[in-house]
């Protein structure tokens, strides 16, 4: 046992995207993942959504694992297992709903104290998580959402009142994440989770690549990158928000680099190029 002082290193994104039917969990998760790795061949869908994700293989030719009922814990470890001997660099488990749903009726049908069968149930759920946390890839997983309710009394009656929406999975799961976002019916992405700080408090909006390259810049910062190094990616930089991180990120270089700053800011605000009249990017 030995103290260490605290070293930011390169991470692996442990997101959460979790929504009602219809709110686009499985098309923003292959957006996010392809900003976050730039290749769809290194990009595997889990799917326990009876081949949904093949409904966008137009974007690009990215990996299906069909995963069949029974949906134990140890069927997605076994497939990420898969996908990572595969070298894939992003997995997205869609969904995770479904091994929580598995264990709740296993322990269902289990005989004797239920209290004490939950002794047999949560250590499976736990290999789970911990295969999903420790695994050194990008794993996005996505959560189907329910009405919530509580029971509030009315005119001397007990009655049940909406309270929102509330994840279909076990409590708790979501402060395992570093990255949890709330999708709505309209597809917009509210972070309700957020350890790097790039969503946190904005206003909702649709995911896309750029939000998976926010990210994937976020997950490869490293306290002992060079001045070489961020200048090297503030030339990369393709929007205002990625230089704006890039800038957050590194405040050790901020007066070092704020003409290079200044500059790429410069170049990014330069409208459109006018051709005979017509407007092009």
């Amino acid at each position: 046992m030995k103290l260490q002082t605290a070293q930011r290193k390169r991470a692996k994104i442990k997101l959460g995207l979790q929504g009602p039917s219809g709110s686009g969990k499985t098309y923003s998760s292959l957006l996010l993942a392809y900003g976050l790795t730039n290749h769809w061949e290194t990009i595997a869908v889990v799917d326990t959504e009876n081949h949904s994700a093949e409904l966008y293989s137009h974007l690009g030719p990215f990996k299906v694992l069909p995963l069949l009922n029974p949906y134990t814990p140890e069927k997605y470890v076994e497939a990420i297992d898969v996908c990572t001997k595969e070298g894939m660099e992003v997995i997205i488990l869609d969904s995770i709903t479904h091994e929580w749903e598995n264990l709740i009726d296993f322990h269902s049908s289990m005989a004797g104290n239920s209290f004490t069968n939950w002794g047999k149930v949560t250590p499976r759920h736990n290999a789970f998580v911990q295969k999903l946390l420790q695994t050194p890839v990008h794993i996005i997983s996505t959560i189907r959402t329910k009405q919530d309710y509580v029971l509030n009394e009315k005119n001397g009656r007990i009655v049940p009142e909406k309270v929102g929406l509330k994840s279909v999975q076990r409590d708790g799961l979501d402060y395992e994440f570093t990255l949890m976002f709330d999708l709505d019916i309209k597809n917009n992405a509210t972070a309700s989770k957020d350890r790097t700080g790039l969503f946190f408090s904005k206003p909702s909006e649709k995911l896309s690549t750029d939000s998976g390259r926010l990210i994937r810049d976020w997950c490869m910062m490293e306290e002992s990158a060079s001045a070489d190094d961020v200048s090297n990616r503030i030339r990369a930089c393709l929007s205002m928000d990625e230089l704006l991180t890039l800038y957050k990120m590194f405040p050790q270089y901020q007066s070092v680099l704020h003409t290079e700053f200044k500059q790429r800011k410069k170049e990014l605000d330069i409208p459109p190029i006018s051709l005979n009249g017509v407007h092009t990017k």
